[in-house]
C-alpha cells in the first residue's frame, strides 16, 4: 500500500519528544565560568602554559601550575598572582617532571586534595608541557627522538591519566586540554622537525581514545592545535633561522604570527 501523504499544514504545531540530554540553561558567560574550580597546567612556568593560566582565572578558576623549571618567569607570575588577587583566585607552582609517573601521581594528588581544602574543586588539566628540536630526520639520533615522544607523548599520557583519576574517586565531572599543534597534521614549512612533528600527532589519536573511554565519567578531552606563535621557545629557534619567519610570514592570512593570549578562549 502507498503512504498517505501528508501536508505541513496537517501535521499539528508541537515539539516531538526526545530522549536527547537536554542542553544547558545556564547563559554563555556562565558556561564559561570556572568560578569554584581549579585545573592543573603543566608547562606553566612561562610562556603558552603561564597565559592559559591567566586565562583560567581571568574566568574566575584556581589554578595550580607544573613545569621542570625551579620557578616560573617571575614578570609572568607577577601578572598571574594580580589578576588572582583581584578575582578571589588562588595560584600554586610545583616543580614536576612529567615523564617522572611517580612525581606526576603525587603532585596531582595534592592538588586535588588541596582544591578539596580550598572549597574550589578540581575540574581537569591543561597539558601543555612540551620540548622540540629541528634537526633533519636523516641525522636525528634515536635517543634524541625518544627525549622529544617521553616529554611529548609519555608526559601528556601521565598528566592525563592522574588527571583523570582524580576526577573519577571523587566521582566528579571534568575536563582535560591537550595542547597540541598543527604540526600533527602538516609538515611545516622551512623546519625539520620530525620528532615533534610526530608527537603532536600522537597526542591527538591519545586524545581520542582516553575520550571514549572516559566519557562514561563525564570526563571531557579536546585537543588545541595552534600554528606558529610567538613564544620563547619559538623566539629561539626564529633567532637560529631567520629566514624560517620570512617563510612563516609568506603565509600568514592576518599579517602577524600567533601570539599565546589567541588561545586564552578556546582553552576555557
Amino acid at each position: 500500500m502507498t503512504p498517505a501523504i501528508v501536508s505541513d499544514i496537517e501535521i499539528p504545531a508541537q515539539v516531538p519528544e526526545t530522549k536527547a540530554t537536554p542542553a544547558s540553561k545556564a547563559s554563555t558567560p556562565k558556561l564559561f565560568s570556572l568560578e569554584g574550580k581549579t585545573v592543573a597546567i603543566t608547562g606553566g612556568a612561562r610562556g603558552l602554559g603561564i597565559t592559559l593560566a591567566i586565562a583560567v582565572v581571568e574566568a574566575g578558576g584556581s589554578v595550580a601550575c607544573l613545569d621542570i623549571l625551579d620557578e616560573p618567569s617571575q614578570v609572568e607570575w607577577a601578572q598571574l598572582n594580580k589578576i588572582a588577587t583581584s578575582n578571589n583566585s588562588s595560584v600554586s607552582y610545583r616543580k614536576c617532571d612529567v615523564t617522572n609517573e611517580t612525581s606526576v601521581e603525587s603532585v596531582m594528588q595534592a592538588i586535588a586534595a588541596d582544591a578539596d581544602k580550598a572549597g574550589a574543586p578540581f575540574w581537569g588539566a591543561i597539558a601543555c608541557a612540551g620540548i622540540q628540536q629541528q634537526m633533519a630526520a636523516i641525522d636525528y639520533p634515536a635517543a634524541d627522538f625518544d627525549r622529544i615522544l617521553k616529554v611529548n607523548v609519555t608526559g601528556v599520557f601521565n598528566t592525563c591519566k592522574y588527571a583523570a583519576r582524580a576526577l573519577r574517586e571523587r566521582k566528579s565531572p571534568g575536563s582535560i586540554v591537550i595542547i597540541s599543534s598543527m604540526s600533527g597534521n602538516i609538515a611545516n614549512r622551512g623546519l625539520s622537525c620530525t620528532a615533534y612533528n610526530s608527537s603532536k600527532a600522537a597526542v591527538q589519536q591519545m586524545a581520542r581514545s582516553v575520550a571514549q573511554e572516559w566519557g562514561q565519567w563525564s570526563i571531557r578531552v579536546n585537543t588545541l592545535s595552534p600554528g606558529y606563535i610567538r613564544t620563547a621557545m619559538t623566539d629561539q629557534l626564529l633567532e637560529e633561522n631567520p629566514e624560517v619567519e620570512k617563510t612563516w610570514m609568506a603565509g600568514a592570512l592576518l599579517g602577524r604570527l600567533g601570539a599565546p593570549e589567541d588561545f586564552k578562549a578556546p582553552a576555557v
